[in-house]
Formats: structure tokens, sequence, C-alpha cells
């Protein structure tokens, strides 16, 4: 009876084994450490009295596992430059912690903040106005005027006006009104508010922009007047557009005009010009174009005459679009001198319908004056770069722009970009379109600007196996071999140094390096681009050759794998596997012929790319052939689960997060159908695409999924899946995880109910890497 009870005892409420759950304790202390470390989210210069002073005004992020969610701070820092001596840091004791706050945003001067605190669903939105001293003042915003604001990277637009006495903002639209019912039936004319005695319908179903935005009002166009406290909504934008990436105009040379400039996307972008909102996260091939639009609070030149008259007054004019003639507009940004609107396009991504590609960069001068029926003409900055010769500038990859990219002379920005298998901090003249690589040429860590102030660029580096270093970079009087101004970028000491020390004693014994990977046997028909080398990214332990290796595949497929930090591919290394990261043939950042090699090829080039990069590295002698595991998420799943079918007896053990694993499924379910269409059919996709595939697109499909290949699958494979997930929806990873176990195969699925594709909240971030770590150690140790 007491052994009985001893056994009882000894029992784990996950059905593990003791050896199994004593791994699962050891790597989830290891991982909160790697948890732990904060992130750098963005950051503000302001100048001082001093030219030698400026003050640094940063907003970090960290895990709360507990709580479930990102603790958000702000922490400040005095910064101090002596000619060419050393930077001097003079750190705020303590970060403060920004309890419920979704944005902070200073104002053009420094001298004051919006703080934003979106309220819970149906709640009121609190917008303060905080000086240097006090909260100035308090705005709450009911929902019948609008709800959360947007502070995602893609609608997000938050702008403070030049004489700082109004912000315009994107929030989502009020809701339209539900229909109301009581005993009697429909009540006619409806009712502000439910009562006891009437419930609520649901009314027309009102489509949104897909994965994350999933129950989100539409994007619109607010202003709000900080004076009065007064909130209004941009007049005569046509219902059927989304409103983002707002900016002020410059003040019109008479001092009258108050114009806004912002990025609109139609929601008519579905099949053969239907209207459907496609999934926008992530997709930059969604048409759109700059409008610019007069303030709520301003009217026509003729207003007043009419109210003396004692007449209604005159609404301002409907917004005018700026960039008719090229089908991608975004982040708009005036130069500082106001004579300059720059714009980046996803041109090639609009029109080829590959998710993403190379961009461009254009200008508009702009009038001292402009009337609304003036056209403005738009010239071309940086163009498309088609084939980059060898170590030369591949072409524009932007993800994103300050809100004041711009150097002191007026006419340069500075852009984070990617460069091949680096991130780097480029110089942009945008008079004469010269690109400058200021961030070290000969640095295989990649740099990311935070913020500008004057010639001073702070920007963060970092490495997979070196958390990120924050950094000042300056002009120096000298210039560099190619006679352009070099630049100095210092070492800045920071407290977020101390919180990453363990974690880089961890990753002390490994290495980086960046391999160029020959494409295997190169047919004729491929473009020169797609003929060209393509890179992947080897942390190595000690000793390599006799160490396990994880293939980590990106997704997309036209995204990219950056050598920065991760702390997910840290904890990896940090358990003793090396790293090869593959950015096959249709990764960002090698110019755009490479990237549209690959569509039409989905499932063959993609798959003998990653094929080829660990031929190589065992080739090499830098890895055991018999201890390979692979993982990927989205389209890296997709390869994932297409490499264990195709070549099942070169992996040991895999890991697929959300992956695509059927086509043929997925085209009906996802909220980017014509994503299915691009990548299986190629230059064909926009003239086959339909709601309705035909029977021989879905057999199409089918063969080129992994799902096709699953008979072959030997693979133990753990399945990490998001419920809440639109763009790759939890159906195709269930169906390939119960097919691979109806054929005997070992799976293991953890579905994380709340998570859409990223699988990102903070608790289901940390126990799928932890179940990784603990799977690919199981199953690595036993060869």
């Amino acid at each position: 009876m007491q052994d009985s009870q001893s056994a009882f005892k000894k029992e784990d409420p996950l059905g593990m084994d003791a050896m199994s759950s004593e791994e699962f304790a050891s790597q989830s202390k290891l991982l909160q450490e790697f948890t732990n470390v904060p992130s750098i989210e963005s950051a503000w210069l302001f100048k001082t009295n001093n030219e030698d002073r400026s003050t640094a005004m940063f907003s970090i992020s960290q895990p709360d596992l507990l709580a479930n969610k990102k603790r958000k701070y702000i922490l400040h820092s005095h910064i101090v430059t002596h000619g060419t001596m050393p930077l001097e840091c003079h750190w705020s004791p303590f970060p403060i912690e920004m309890t419920g706050v979704s944005a902070v945003v200073p104002s053009p001067s420094g001298s004051k903040l919006l703080v934003v605190r979106n309220g819970e669903k149906g709640s009121r939105t609190t917008l303060q106005i905080v000086n240097q001293s006090h909260v100035e003042k308090e705005i709450h915003v009911d929902q019948s005027i609008h709800g959360p604001l947007y502070t995602d990277e893609w609608f997000h637009g938050i702008s403070w006006n030049h004489e700082e006495t109004f912000i315009a903002y994107i929030a989502e639209q009020s809701p339209q009104p539900k229909p109301t019912f009581d005993n009697a039936g429909y009540r006619k004319g409806g009712s502000s508010e439910e009562d006891c005695n009437s419930w609520r319908g649901q009314g027309d179903w009102e489509e949104d922009w897909g994965e994350t935005y999933s129950r989100k009002g539409r994007p619109s166009l607010f202003v709000l007047d900080i004076a009065s406290g007064e909130v209004r909504a941009a007049r005569d934008v046509t219902k059927s557009m989304s409103v983002g990436q707002v900016v002020w105009a410059p003040p019109s040379s008479s001092g009258h005009q108050k114009l806004l400039v912002f990025v609109g996307w139609l929601e008519h972008n579905g099949f053969q010009s239907t209207a459907r909102k496609l999934g926008i996260k992530y997709c930059s091939n969604r048409p759109c174009s700059l409008y610019a639009i007069h303030s709520p609070f301003e009217e026509e030149p003729n207003a007043d005459n009419a109210s003396n008259s004692g007449s209604e007054s005159v609404p301002a004019s409907v917004a005018t679009n700026l960039t008719p003639s090229i089908s991608s507009a975004l982040f708009p940004r005036f130069s500082k001198d106001g004579k300059l609107l720059v714009f980046l396009s996803s041109k090639c991504a609009v029109d080829s319908g590959a998710h993403n590609a190379t961009d461009s960069l254009h200008r508009i001068n702009w009038p001292s004056d402009w009337k609304a029926d003036e056209q403005l003409s738009v010239t071309d900055v940086v163009p498309v770069v088609m084939c980059p010769q060898d170590g030369c500038f591949p072409g524009l990859y932007c993800s994103a722009m300050l809100s004041d990219p711009w150097l002191s002379d007026h006419c340069t920005m500075v852009l984070t970009s990617a460069w091949r298998s680096t991130e780097v901090i480029l110089s942009i003249d945008v008079l004469s379109g010269e690109v400058t690589r200021i961030s070290p040429q000969d640095s295989d860590y990649s740099w990311s600007t935070l913020a500008i102030s004057g010639n001073n660029v702070l920007s963060v580096s970092s490495s997979p196996i070196d958390p990120p270093q924050i950094r000042y970079g300056r002009r120096a009087s000298t210039e560099d071999h190619d006679g352009r101004c070099a630049w100095v970028w210092d070492e800045v000491t920071s407290p977020l140094t101390a919180a990453s020390n363990k974690v880089k004693a961890l990753l002390s014994h490994h290495k980086l390096s960046i391999l160029r990977i020959p494409v295997p046997d190169p047919s004729d028909e491929l473009s020169d681009g797609g003929q060209l080398p393509f890179e992947a990214i080897f942390v190595s332990c000690e000793d390599s050759s006799q160490k396990p290796t994880v293939l980590i595949l990106h997704g997309g497929p036209h995204s990219a794998s950056v050598s920065s930090y991760s702390k997910s591919s840290a904890f990896l290394a940090s358990l003793g596997f090396n790293l090869l990261i593959v950015n096959y043939r249709g990764t960002l950042g090698y110019g755009e012929e490479a990237l549209q090699s690959l569509p039409g090829k989905v499932g063959s080039q993609d798959v003998q790319d990653c094929l080829a990069a660990l031929d190589h590295v065992i080739e090499e002698g830098l890895v055991d052939a018999s201890r390979v595991a692979v993982v990927g998420i989205s389209h890296g799943g997709f390869l994932t689960t297409h490499l264990i079918g195709q070549a099942p007896e070169r992996f040991a053990v895999a890991a697929a997060r959300n992956p695509v694993c059927n086509l043929s499924l997925m085209i009906g379910t996802t909220d980017i159908p014509d994503w299915c269409y691009a990548v299986a059919c190629g230059t064909e996709a926009r003239r086959l695409a339909s709601e309705s595939p035909s029977l021989d697109h879905l057999r199409i499909f089918h063969q080129k999924s992994p799902i096709a290949h699953i008979s072959k699958v030997k693979a133990p494979l753990l399945m990490l899946l998001g419920g809440a997930d639109l763009r790759v929806p939890m159906s195709n990873g269930l169906q390939y995880a119960r097919a691979l176990r109806e054929r005997g195969g070992e799976v293991k699925t953890i579905m994380f109910p709340e998570d859409t594709h990223e699988i990102d909240i903070p608790r289901s971030d940390f126990e799928s890497f932890l179940n990784m770590g603990v799977w690919f150690k199981k199953y690595l140790k036993q060869i």
C-alpha cells in the first residue's frame, strides 16, 4: 500500500517519465534566462542647449509570464560627446513602468508627450498630453466617436502638427448600429443601449483585414484639437477606404492650409477586382496610394463669407490622390524644410503578386501653397535592383521607416534595410539618389536605426549569439576608401547590457559565419539573379562536427532571416545545437530576379536550396550528418514538412509552427487565398485566381504540398498551432498531424487557442520553444 502511494506521487501530471520531466525543468530554467532579457522597442533623441549633449528616451519591453503580457518601460539617458574622446552616457537609475500604455509619441520640439491608453473593448480611449513637469491635458474619447488607436506597424500613424496644437491619428471606426429586438419583435429606430427587455442582433457582417485584425473596426483618420479637447473625424474619405500612416503636411506659405497626407487602401482588392479585403499583415502587395486632405478643423477660404451671410459653412475638399501613376505608396515623410515628400513603394509586389518584393524610393517636390487640383509629378530616387553585382547594393527592403529619418542637410534620409543575410543602415541622398551603407562594411552583425538627431544616429547592433548593443553613430571628419564621409560608431554601455551578460556567457563558445551556397545545377531558364549564390547563417558550437544541428527556415517565402539576435534561436544554440539558418532563393535582400525565381516552384526549388545548404556544411566537415533537426514557421513549416517527406533519411526530428501542409485545403480557409495561387502558379496566378478553384487548380495545389509526400515521413514531428490563426488556419496542421498518425508516424500536437499566426503571446511563446528544445534533445540524443 505504501509503495503504491509512493508510485502515485511520482507520476508527472503531463504523463512524462522522470527523465523527460527533469529535462523540462532544466530547460525551462534556462529559457527563463533568455526571456528575462528586455527588448528595445523604439527610441527618441532630443536636442539640448549644449551641442555636445543630447537626451535619449528608450521604450523597452519584457515578457511577464504570470500576467501573460508584455511589460513596458521608459528609460532615459544623457549622452555627452567630446570630439574624438570616448562617449559618456548617464542613465536614469531605474526604468519607469508604463502600465496600460499603448503608445507614446513626443512632439516635434520634444517639450510634450502624447500618452495613449487604449481601453478594453467597449471602454473609452484616454489621450494624455504631458509636459516636462505634469499632465497638461487628459482627454477621454467615447466609443461613439472611435475605438482604440491603431498602434501596429501597418496602419499606425500618430502625428503632431508643426505648431503642436493638433494631433492626427488612426483609430478604429465605431461599429455600425446593430438591429434591436424585444418581445414584440424588431424595434424600429433601435436603441442606444440594451436594457433588460431587449437584445441586439448581429446585423450585416463587416469584413476585416484578416490576420491580427479580426474584429477590429475600419482604420479611420481623426484629429484632436489639444486646446479644446475636441476630436473630429476626417471628412469625405470614402467608406471603401482604410487609412493609415498619417503625417501633417508643412504649413502653407499663406499660413491658412492645414493638410494631412496619409496612405489609403481601397477595399476592392479581391479576385477579379471584387469587393474583398484580403489579409494585409506581412503583405505589401496590397494596392495603396498617398492622399491629401484638409484637416477637419479647417474650412475652405470662402467659409467665412458663407458664415457671415448666414448660410452653412462649406466643407473642406475631398481626399486627393497624390500618386495615381504608381500602384503602391507607403511611409510618406516630409523633409525638415518642407520642400520634399518622400515615400517607399512596393509596386513590384503589387504588380507581380508576390506578397513582398524589392522596394523603390520616390519623391514629390512639394509646393509651398499646394492646391488640390494641382497635379504633382513623382520622381524615382532609388529604383528596384534586379540583379545586384557581387558585394554591391542589392536593393531596398524596408519594413518600416522612422517618423523623422532626416539628417541635418534636409536631403539625406537614413533607413534600415536587408542586405543579403544582414540588416544594414543606409543613407540616401534623395536629390541625387546616391545610396551609402553607413553601418560597418566588414560586420556580419545586423544593424538597425532607432532615432536620429542632427547628424547623430542612435542604433542597435546584434547577432544570433550577441544580444542587442546600443550604438551611437556620428559623421567623422575623415573619408573612407571610396572618398565618402566615414562614420564612427561608439558603443553605448547601458543597464540593458548587464541584463544580457548571462546570456552572452551561455553563447560565448559559439561562432557566427555567413556561408555562400552555390545554386545546385542551375537551369538555363533561370534569370541571371536566380543563378546567383544564396546564403546561410551558421552558428557553430565548439567541435561543431560532433554536435547536433538544427536547420531553421523562415516563412514568407518572401521574407528573410537576418543575422540579428533572436531569443528563440539563441536558446536552441545554448542547448548545444549548431544552427543552420537558410536564406533560400526567394528571400528578401538579394535582388528582384532572385526573389521572382521562386513563385511557381515552391516545394521544389526552395526544398533543393535547403538541402544544398545542408550538403555544403556536411561536405565542409562542419556538422554531423546523422543528427539534424529541422524547424520552420508558416512557409518555413511548409519546407519543414516537405523536407521530412522528400528527404526522410536526412532528418532525425522536426518541429513545425503553423505550417502550410495542404494548399488545396488552405485556399478556402486562409485570409490570403491569392498567396496560394502566387506560390503555386507563379506568373499565371493573377489570371487563374478564383474563390472557387477548379479541379485542375486543386490538383496543382495538392501536388506542391507537403501532404503529397506524407507516406514517406519517418521523423518524429512536433506540431505547434495557433487556434486563432487566420493566415494558416489550424485545420492545415491538424489534418497533416492526423494523417501522419494514421500512417503510424510519431507526432505531438500542442494547440494555443488564443494565438494568431506568430504564436507570440508570452506564455505560448515560452511553452512552444520549451517543448521544441525538449523534443529535439530527446530524439537527437537517441542517435
